[in-house]
């Protein structure tokens, strides 16, 4: 595999991880309203989640997926649907800042489970193996993933270091609630431009 294959993919991992999306915006909201423990549970979940939803699609769920396209539409709608309730979760989220509502945070299985509903997960996912490795071979989807983990990880920390910059101005139940309404106006706006 040449060196420019492979800064393409790292490049393309980037772009996927970096750019907003669900995933990404609850890992602002986690560490803006739980801090780094519970945020670094939740980011880590979510880059093991999707690297083994990409190592899966790699070793064949994407030709299920082009035979039966009716698939896809259903995974994509019931990913919708799990990312507007957490979308209204969030929106109606109290903003409270006591020690108890930290067994509510989004923790490590969320996070895994999140990608595997997550349309823009399957997009990168079905895209980058189509795009780069069409005919991927273990070695190849391995390499691919393994430049995915990392940066896919340190990108939904960067979003949870924005989040828990973010919390020093976030310390009343009021300024909180608006942070977390906004995020859930973002996260139900990501769903809309997924469907375009």
């Amino acid at each position: 595999m040449t060196l420019s294959l492979v800064t393409s993919m790292a490049l393309f991992a980037f772009a996927a991880s970096f750019s907003p999306g669900p995933v990404n915006l609850v890992s602002v909201s986690n560490g803006a309203r739980y801090g780094v423990v519970k945020g670094l549970s939740f980011i880590t979940g979510a880059t093991l989640g999707f690297i083994l939803l990409f190592l899966i699609i790699g070793f064949g769920l994407h030709h299920v997926l082009a035979t039966l396209p009716l698939l896809t539409v259903i995974l994509q709608w019931l990913g919708i649907a799990f990312l507007l309730y957490l979308s209204y979760q969030l929106f109606s989220d109290s903003g409270e800042l006591n020690n108890n509502s930290e067994a509510k945070a989004p923790d490590f299985i969320t996070g895994a489970l999140m990608q595997w509903l997550n349309p823009k997960a399957w997009l990168a996912s079905l895209s980058g193996i189509a795009a780069y490795i069409p005919e991927a071979s273990t070695e190849q989807l391995l390499l691919f993933a393994g430049l995915y983990l990392p940066i896919c990880w340190l990108s939904l920390a960067a979003w949870l270091w924005a989040g828990i910059m973010l919390r020093q101005y976030v310390q009343s139940p009021r300024s909180m609630r608006l942070l977390n309404k906004t995020l859930a106006l973002l996260l139900a706006a990501s769903c809309i431009l997924i469907l375009l």
